[in-house]
């Protein structure tokens, strides 16, 4: 099988070219690519970025958010795990061949993995790889992780579930007990070893693909023009709902609003606070304001007189924070 390199790490880039081997690559031949994210969160098509993140976390720890072109559920991803992506036309790439490609190369490796469930690889019980799908015209996409040596408490706090969200409409994740293939792989010392142990295995030395610049460069473009927007990542987000409350100098403040498009839609004021005006009137004026803080401040401005004495920041951090 052919194969194509990527050194890149950058999310969205990788969003991008995963998209252009799809989209733009089209040899008759199948062609895999392995490749690596610094820490981040990779959202399904269909998720919510609201409800399966805990975004002030990422904001915390410089982790970035990525929405990418197939189903499925949230993963995050580090240097410690190894991405793998096969495309080719429908007719050529047999998409259950390549996992059990994957599944074979681990188990020749020394690792016992094996496939489960609709699309999970499992180490003696325990998730190690999950994999999603996407067709285009007469062309496929499978491509999927394989977590060596990630860190596990940046991955969980990075997915926890904000507690006040009360719904979505979109496809939540399945949450699994999860394994790093280091433990079973101890004659790699890092996961460089991993990769280039794995590469051998699936593709011979002589078979790489030379990308040319212009191709290369479409995809950073693609990078730049779609997968980085807060539009692809926030705003493609399906409704999701939530309960926000807190008790400020004014009284407590309870806020219930949905998120429709990245947006506030319902936006509701509730509690025993004290104002001037009726909180309503300032609610209904939010409606469509996109769900960011520069927005918020700029559209709560005069929240003092809704709010006794309370200032736009803080009634725009009620609206975006967990509690």
């Amino acid at each position: 099988m052919k194969y194509v390199l990527n050194p890149q790490t950058h999310p969205h880039y990788n969003m991008a070219f995963d998209e252009s081997l799809l989209s733009s690559l089209l040899l008759e031949e199948p062609v895999f690519c392995l490749w690596q994210n610094r820490p981040s969160v990779i959202i399904g098509l269909n998720q919510s970025a609201y409800a399966e993140v805990n975004l002030p976390f990422l904001e915390a720890n410089g982790i970035t958010l990525a929405r990418r072109v197939t189903g499925g559920g949230a993963v995050y991803h580090d240097l410690g795990n190894l991405n793998y992506t096969f495309t080719g036309a429908a007719q050529t790439l047999d998409q259950e061949a390549c996992l059990q490609q994957i599944v074979d190369a681990l188990r020749d490796l020394g690792v016992p993995a094996e496939r489960s469930g609709r699309n999970d690889i499992l180490v003696e019980g325990r998730k190690c790889s999950g994999y999603a799908k996407r067709m285009e015209k007469d062309r496929i996409m499978v491509h999927g992780t394989l977590m060596f040596n990630v860190d596990l408490a940046q991955l969980t706090e990075a997915l926890a579930v904000p507690g006040s969200k009360l719904s979505a409409a979109g496809i939540a994740s399945v949450r699994s007990r999860v394994a790093n293939l280091k433990e079973y792989l101890p004659q790699f010392a890092d996961i460089r070893a991993f990769r280039q142990a794995l590469q051998e295995r699936l593709a011979g030395k002589d078979s790489e693909i030379t990308l040319s610049p212009e191709w290369l460069s479409a995809v950073q473009e693609m990078a730049d023009t779609k997968f980085s927007t807060w539009e692809w990542n926030f705003g493609h987000s399906p409704a999701t709902s939530f309960q926000k409350r807190r008790k400020f100098p004014c009284g407590t403040v309870e806020a219930r609003f949905s998120l429709r498009h990245g947006c506030l839609d319902g936006l509701s004021f509730g509690g025993d606070f004290l104002g001037n005006l009726p909180a309503g009137e300032l609610a209904q004026r939010l409606q469509g304001t996109p769900y960011r803080l520069p927005e918020l401040e700029q559209a709560l401005a005069d929240a003092g007189s809704y709010f006794d004495g309370l200032q736009a920041h803080e009634l725009a951090l009620l609206l975006l924070q967990d509690q």
